[in-house]
């Protein structure tokens, strides 16, 4: 492709509304353009890229005999009505009338549907296992659509699913799909990590999201290097690194006058006491019932997982609702004389803590001494604070690593959750009817590309890995009015086009300096630079990322490049 024909507008404006990397250079660089809030049309290079990240994800997915398929995207009422998400998915689904005054939907996922199909057809123990896929548009009304494509409302998405007649051949095709998620991640040159996730409105019976690590991802995971446990902090299992207040000796309980001292850091300063040895007492409410939450004073809880836990949202009581269970004003809360008995769940490492503080239940008072399992004893205890640096591994008690990643895939064990409910069943060999196994499997194909933009940038514009790039390679002609220079791009153009290498040639007439920059801007992995060396017989290869830059004779250009091309396409295949 010429670069004065190729339909590409770079900017060097720096979009307002653009909060992450991607979502920048996406713009900038001519990949993508803005139609209404959450909605992107895909340019030429941008679809480029996109459609190398859909070969990728396709040749995985019939590597392991998955079947594709093309569902509708407008879906009936009736179906999603069938397994109750119609009225459980909330306004996140885009709800529509037709002419016919009949209720839609715009596809988020397609469970009901491909159940539907499968229901159909597949009735006998012979038509399974079976997996099929999809590669189509999706739309979620998300509340406030963020960060470009990464939180679009509409978006292209690989969803595929599984269907088995017993537990062992359906845990073999969710390895299956997890194998080929991994190797996709590879082929597409990402850091990542594979962790246990919740499974969320999906639902299922566990499940692993395939995170893309970056500085600027929404999500934190923790990791061990040690043992590889990874999960994101819905599922995160972690022991605290500080955990000496549990060696202190039991002592008689101390009541001690605290005057408008609420939080831990007040109580904490007026004692002269060190604030890990504080029970940090809770009260939260929620549609199944209040509870008292207990943890270490200087930590923090996590929502998400507390909410995964108690199976709904939850929120902090209102004052009246404290001064109920406990009999005093916010902040002097604590496990020891609630006044009314409710629910009470603590963090893991309450769990024989002596000698610890907390609230008296009374106002401008605290308790000192208090020991678990003399003084109080919870319901339940979770592993329930969000983790921090020097935190254990729960499986090893190696030291954990906390990330951030982009959630690029996940995979979903569903068991019978969608089968039941829509009937799909099958004949075993006695002709007796059971209900097919099924899994979830979906790949953010637009998300990716701005996954990889977020893992490989720099203040220049995008760096591409090669399997990514929308180009192979890049030839700057910095004067292709020069007889010599034209000749000799375009021979090295034409030679590398017959040799099945996709090449961009920057023939325009403008500056060398703008070439350059629109060529660091849209991060090509390879470029040819054609110029004044030419005199003395050499051009240059070099790679976007600076870890290659070298001269070489003109005539031997391609030849050269091409054993450097094979070098680097070879550390993508799996």
């Amino acid at each position: 492709m010429r670069y004065s024909e190729f339909f590409l507008y770079t900017s060097r404006e720096v979009p307002k509304d653009a909060e992450v990397p991607s979502h920048r250079l996406m713009l900038r660089s001519g990949m993508i353009r803005k139609l209404s809030s959450g909605i992107y049309e895909w340019l030429p290079l941008g679809f480029r890229v996109l459609k190398k990240v859909e070969k990728i994800v396709r040749e995985e997915m019939d590597r392991i005999g998955a079947q594709e398929v093309l569902l509708p995207a407008l879906l009936p009422k009736s179906l999603w009505k069938e397994t109750g998400r119609w009225d459980l998915y909330g306004k996140e689904l885009f709800r529509l009338k037709d002419r016919k005054d009949s209720e839609m939907c715009l596809g988020p996922t397609h469970e009901e549907i491909i159940t539907d199909l499968v229901r159909s057809y597949a009735r006998s123990w012979k038509d399974y296992p079976l997996i099929l896929y999809q590669i189509q548009t999706k739309f979620r009304d998300e509340i406030r659509p963020r960060f470009g494509v990464l939180r679009a409302r509409e978006f292209l998405m690989k969803d595929a699913y599984s269907f088995d007649i017993d537990e062992k051949s359906a845990e073999e095709s969710y390895w299956k799909v997890y194998e080929a998620y991994e190797r996709i991640c590879k082929r597409c040159g990402f850091i990542y990590r594979v962790v246990e996730a919740s499974t969320g409105l999906i639902g299922g019976k566990f499940s692993h999201e395939f995170m893309v690590i970056a500085d600027t991802g929404e999500e934190e995971i923790i990791s061990c290097m040690n043992c590889g446990y990874a999960a994101n902090m819905e599922k995160a299992e972690f022991k605290i690194k500080d955990e000496k207040w549990k060696m202190e000796n039991e002592k008689e309980i101390e009541e001690v006058y605290t005057p408008e001292k609420r939080t831990v850091e007040e109580v904490a300063g007026f004692l002269s006491e060190n604030k890990n040895k504080f029970i940090k007492t809770l009260i939260y409410e929620s549609e199944k019932g209040d509870f008292v939450l207990l943890i270490p004073g200087e930590r923090e809880v996590n929502k998400k997982k507390l909410d995964d836990y108690i199976g709904c949202e939850t929120k902090l009581a209102s004052e009246d609702k404290i001064v109920e269970i406990t009999g005093s004003p916010l902040g002097f809360a604590g496990p020891v004389g609630l006044k009314k008995k409710v629910r009470v769940i603590a963090d893991i490492s309450i769990k024989g803590v002596k000698g610890a503080i907390s609230g008296a239940n009374k106002k401008d008072y605290h308790l000192k001494n208090i020991c678990e399992g003399r003084d109080f004893v919870a319901d339940e205890y979770i592993n329930i604070v969000k983790p921090r640096k020097g935190d254990k591994c729960a499986k090893c008690g190696s030291e954990i690593v906390i990330s951030k990643g982009i959630e690029v895939g996940h995979t979903f064990k569903l068991g019978r959750k969608y089968s039941e409910p829509m009937n799909l069943k099958y004949r075993d060999k006695d002709g007796k009817e059971k209900l097919v196994i099924m899994g979830c499997y979906g790949i953010g194909v637009s998300r990716m590309v701005a996954a990889a933009i977020e893992q490989s940038h720099d203040e220049k514009g995008i760096i591409w890995k090669l399997p990514l790039s929308p180009f192979d390679v890049e030839i700057i002609s910095l004067n292709y009015k020069d007889e010599e220079i034209k000749k000799v791009s375009d021979r090295i153009y034409n030679e590398l086009k017959e040799k099945g290498i996709d090449v961009l040639l920057d023939e325009r007439g403008v500056s060398p300096g703008i070439k350059f920059n629109d060529c660091d801007l849209i991060g090509i992995t390879f470029r040819i630079v054609i110029g004044k060396k030419l005199k003395e017989g050499k051009v240059e290869i070099s790679k976007r990322d600076g870890s290659l830059k070298l001269e070489v004779n003109e005539g031997d250009a391609v030849n050269r490049f091409l054993e450097i091309y094979e070098k680097e396409i070879k550390n993508f295949s799996v």
